[in-house]
């Protein structure tokens, strides 16, 4: 039998968060992010959870084809563009749409031009500093754009670095900075999309006809400080392994690589068949909490490869072949990566090829 580990990828909740940022989003238009195999939660199975969204905004123009060719007949958008004269072509056979965010991709669309309808969107840097046009080249930039034949030009993209609500408003590039960055191209675009899960979600100031969802759909709270709850939206992955040994341990014995734990107390240890190569954290710091028979049990002793050890002394109902929970429903991925100084984005995104992937409709 395969190791007793597997990631269940929730279709339900997948489908209730989208209908929860289709409210979110007042009308808008409503991109659904599906890069990095849809935070880990698989390209195809996502885009039919969220079949009812407006368009699918990915990375790879291969991601780009995937989908189409497996029936996505709405709209794709390339949200890093091009990255090649040869992907050229692709866009207008695959009807994807592309964001043009530096001069050299303008360069590149002149020289292959005329087109039948290639369509871009005009990305714009209104202070992360990552990709994009200064607001003052927007005009410029899209009047080269329709001067291209065949280029029709969609409207004006923009991301915003903090919009979580507990950002420090002292500190540089909040919304209202970026905002106001944006208000130097005048007048607006009439096709506009700035929103991303964030500001979606907390920020009914940032207008624009169109939104990103992203961590926000798979059930991940975008500020670590609110719950998915909060939010109204369910963790989509739960992790999970089996035990598949227990060792009873006496006070003052080390556990694992490192001997960073030492029992205090006469201890169970719960051996669990998940470790780093799985996409468990080996920066998981002891303490950091499993759920298994209902209970919460602690991480106890370092990360290894294939294990990871836990406390269950005062489990007893825990034995050879319970389940552990290791982020899911009961234990919020965002609480995991916090002990582990990253966010939930990265542990949802590090599942391991080598994790069997079920689907339930919960």
């Amino acid at each position: 039998m395969p190791r007793p580990i597997a990631a269940t990828i929730h279709m339900g909740a997948l489908r209730h968060n989208l209908q929860r940022m289709r409210e979110a989003a007042c009308g808008r238009t409503l991109w659904v992010v599906v890069k990095a195999n849809a935070y880990g939660h698989g390209l195809l199975r996502a885009a039919r959870a969220f079949e009812k969204a407006d368009g699918l905004a990915l990375i790879d123009l291969c991601d780009a084809e995937k989908v189409r060719r497996d029936g996505w007949s709405k709209r794709i958008l390339l949200l890093e563009g091009f990255f090649d004269a040869s992907d050229i072509p692709l866009l207008e056979k695959f009807d994807i749409e592309t964001i043009v965010h530096n001069r050299h991709m303008i360069e590149l669309l002149k020289a292959h031009a005329p087109y039948k309808c290639l369509k871009a969107h005009i990305k714009i840097n209104s202070g992360m500093n990552r990709l994009g046009f200064h607001p003052d080249e927007e005009e410029t930039v899209c009047a080269e754009l329709q001067q291209i034949e065949g280029v029709q030009v969609m409207g004006v993209v923009t991301h915003f670095a903090n919009a979580e609500p507990t950002y420090d408003q002292e500190k540089p590039a909040t919304v209202s900075l970026q905002l106001n960055r944006m208000g130097q191209i005048t007048p607006l675009p009439e096709h506009l999309c700035m929103a991303n899960s964030a500001a979606t979600i907390w920020h009914t100031e940032v207008k624009g006809d169109a939104v990103r969802a992203g961590v926000a759909l798979y059930g991940a709270s975008p500020d670590s400080h609110y719950s998915s709850e909060d939010l109204g939206i369910r963790p989509a992955m739960t992790l999970s392994a089996k035990i598949l040994a227990i060792q009873n341990v006496p006070a003052g014995e080390a556990i694992g690589y490192g001997s960073r734990f030492v029992t205090k107390r006469d201890s169970r240890i719960a051996v669990v068949a998940c470790g780093y190569a799985d996409g468990y954290p080996r920066s998981t710091p002891d303490g950091t909490p499993t759920y298994v028979e209902g209970y919460i049990a602690p991480i106890a002793g370092a990360i290894s490869m294939d294990m990871l050890t836990i406390d269950v002394t005062d489990i007893p109902e825990a034995q050879l072949g319970s389940e552990v929970e290791l982020w899911g429903t009961h234990i919020p991925v965002n609480e995991v990566a916090k002990r582990c100084g990253t966010i939930g984005y990265e542990l949802l995104c590090a599942i391991a090829l080598r994790v069997p992937i079920v689907e339930d409709e919960n």
